[in-house]
């Protein structure tokens, strides 16, 4: 949190007044937009998330920079409660990512749970549970049962199953069986 919020502010101090194509300049606006985040200074890396994002844009950055930074913005709208525009980015990036890497890329599997995570957030548990039905046997071929993501995945569709009021006692058992 503290240190990385530190290192992060000197990062982008070093490379302030590098030319804006310079990738190290933008780089250091993701180091500072990740400080601010890590510090718990939401506001703070919302206004630098952005600031990238309209940078790429202006300088052409290629479609798996842009993914990482929006998917960056959707993870800080989420912590500051814009849960709509949260989702709205990360099925963006879900759908860009699968288009640029395929189905059984780690990111696109990663990405897929966090567009499912927003979705069970706002409450869209039956969206997130076929969704996660998809990608579940793609993660546990391309990672393993054992995998951090693949965790998090069942973690996600467990709480779709166990939140939605509509939940039957399979889908109950369902999600327990997948803990």
């Amino acid at each position: 949190g503290v240190v990385y919020h530190a290192l992060a502010w000197a990062c982008w101090k070093t490379n302030l007044g590098r030319p804006e194509v310079d990738r190290a300049r933008s780089m250091a606006m993701n180091q500072l937009g990740g400080g601010l985040y890590s510090a718990e200074h939401y506001e703070d890396a919302l206004t630098v998330r952005e600031a990238l994002l309209a940078l790429n844009r202006r300088i052409g950055a290629p479609e798996a920079v842009m993914l990482v930074v929006q998917s960056n913005l959707a993870m800080t709208y989420g912590r500051l409660g814009r849960k709509e525009e949260a989702l709205r980015m990360r099925r963006g990036v879900y759908t860009g990512t699968m288009k640029l890497l395929g189905k059984e890329a780690k990111e696109t599997v990663t990405e897929a749970n966090n567009y499912s995570s927003s979705l069970v957030d706002l409450k869209r548990f039956e969206e997130a549970s076929s969704l996660l039905r998809k990608t579940i046997p793609i993660a546990r071929r391309v990672l393993g049962n054992n995998h951090e993501i693949m965790i998090r995945m069942m973690w996600t569709y467990a709480r779709a199953l166990c939140k939605d009021p509509s939940a039957t006692p399979d889908d109950l058992r369902e999600a327990v069986t997948t803990l």
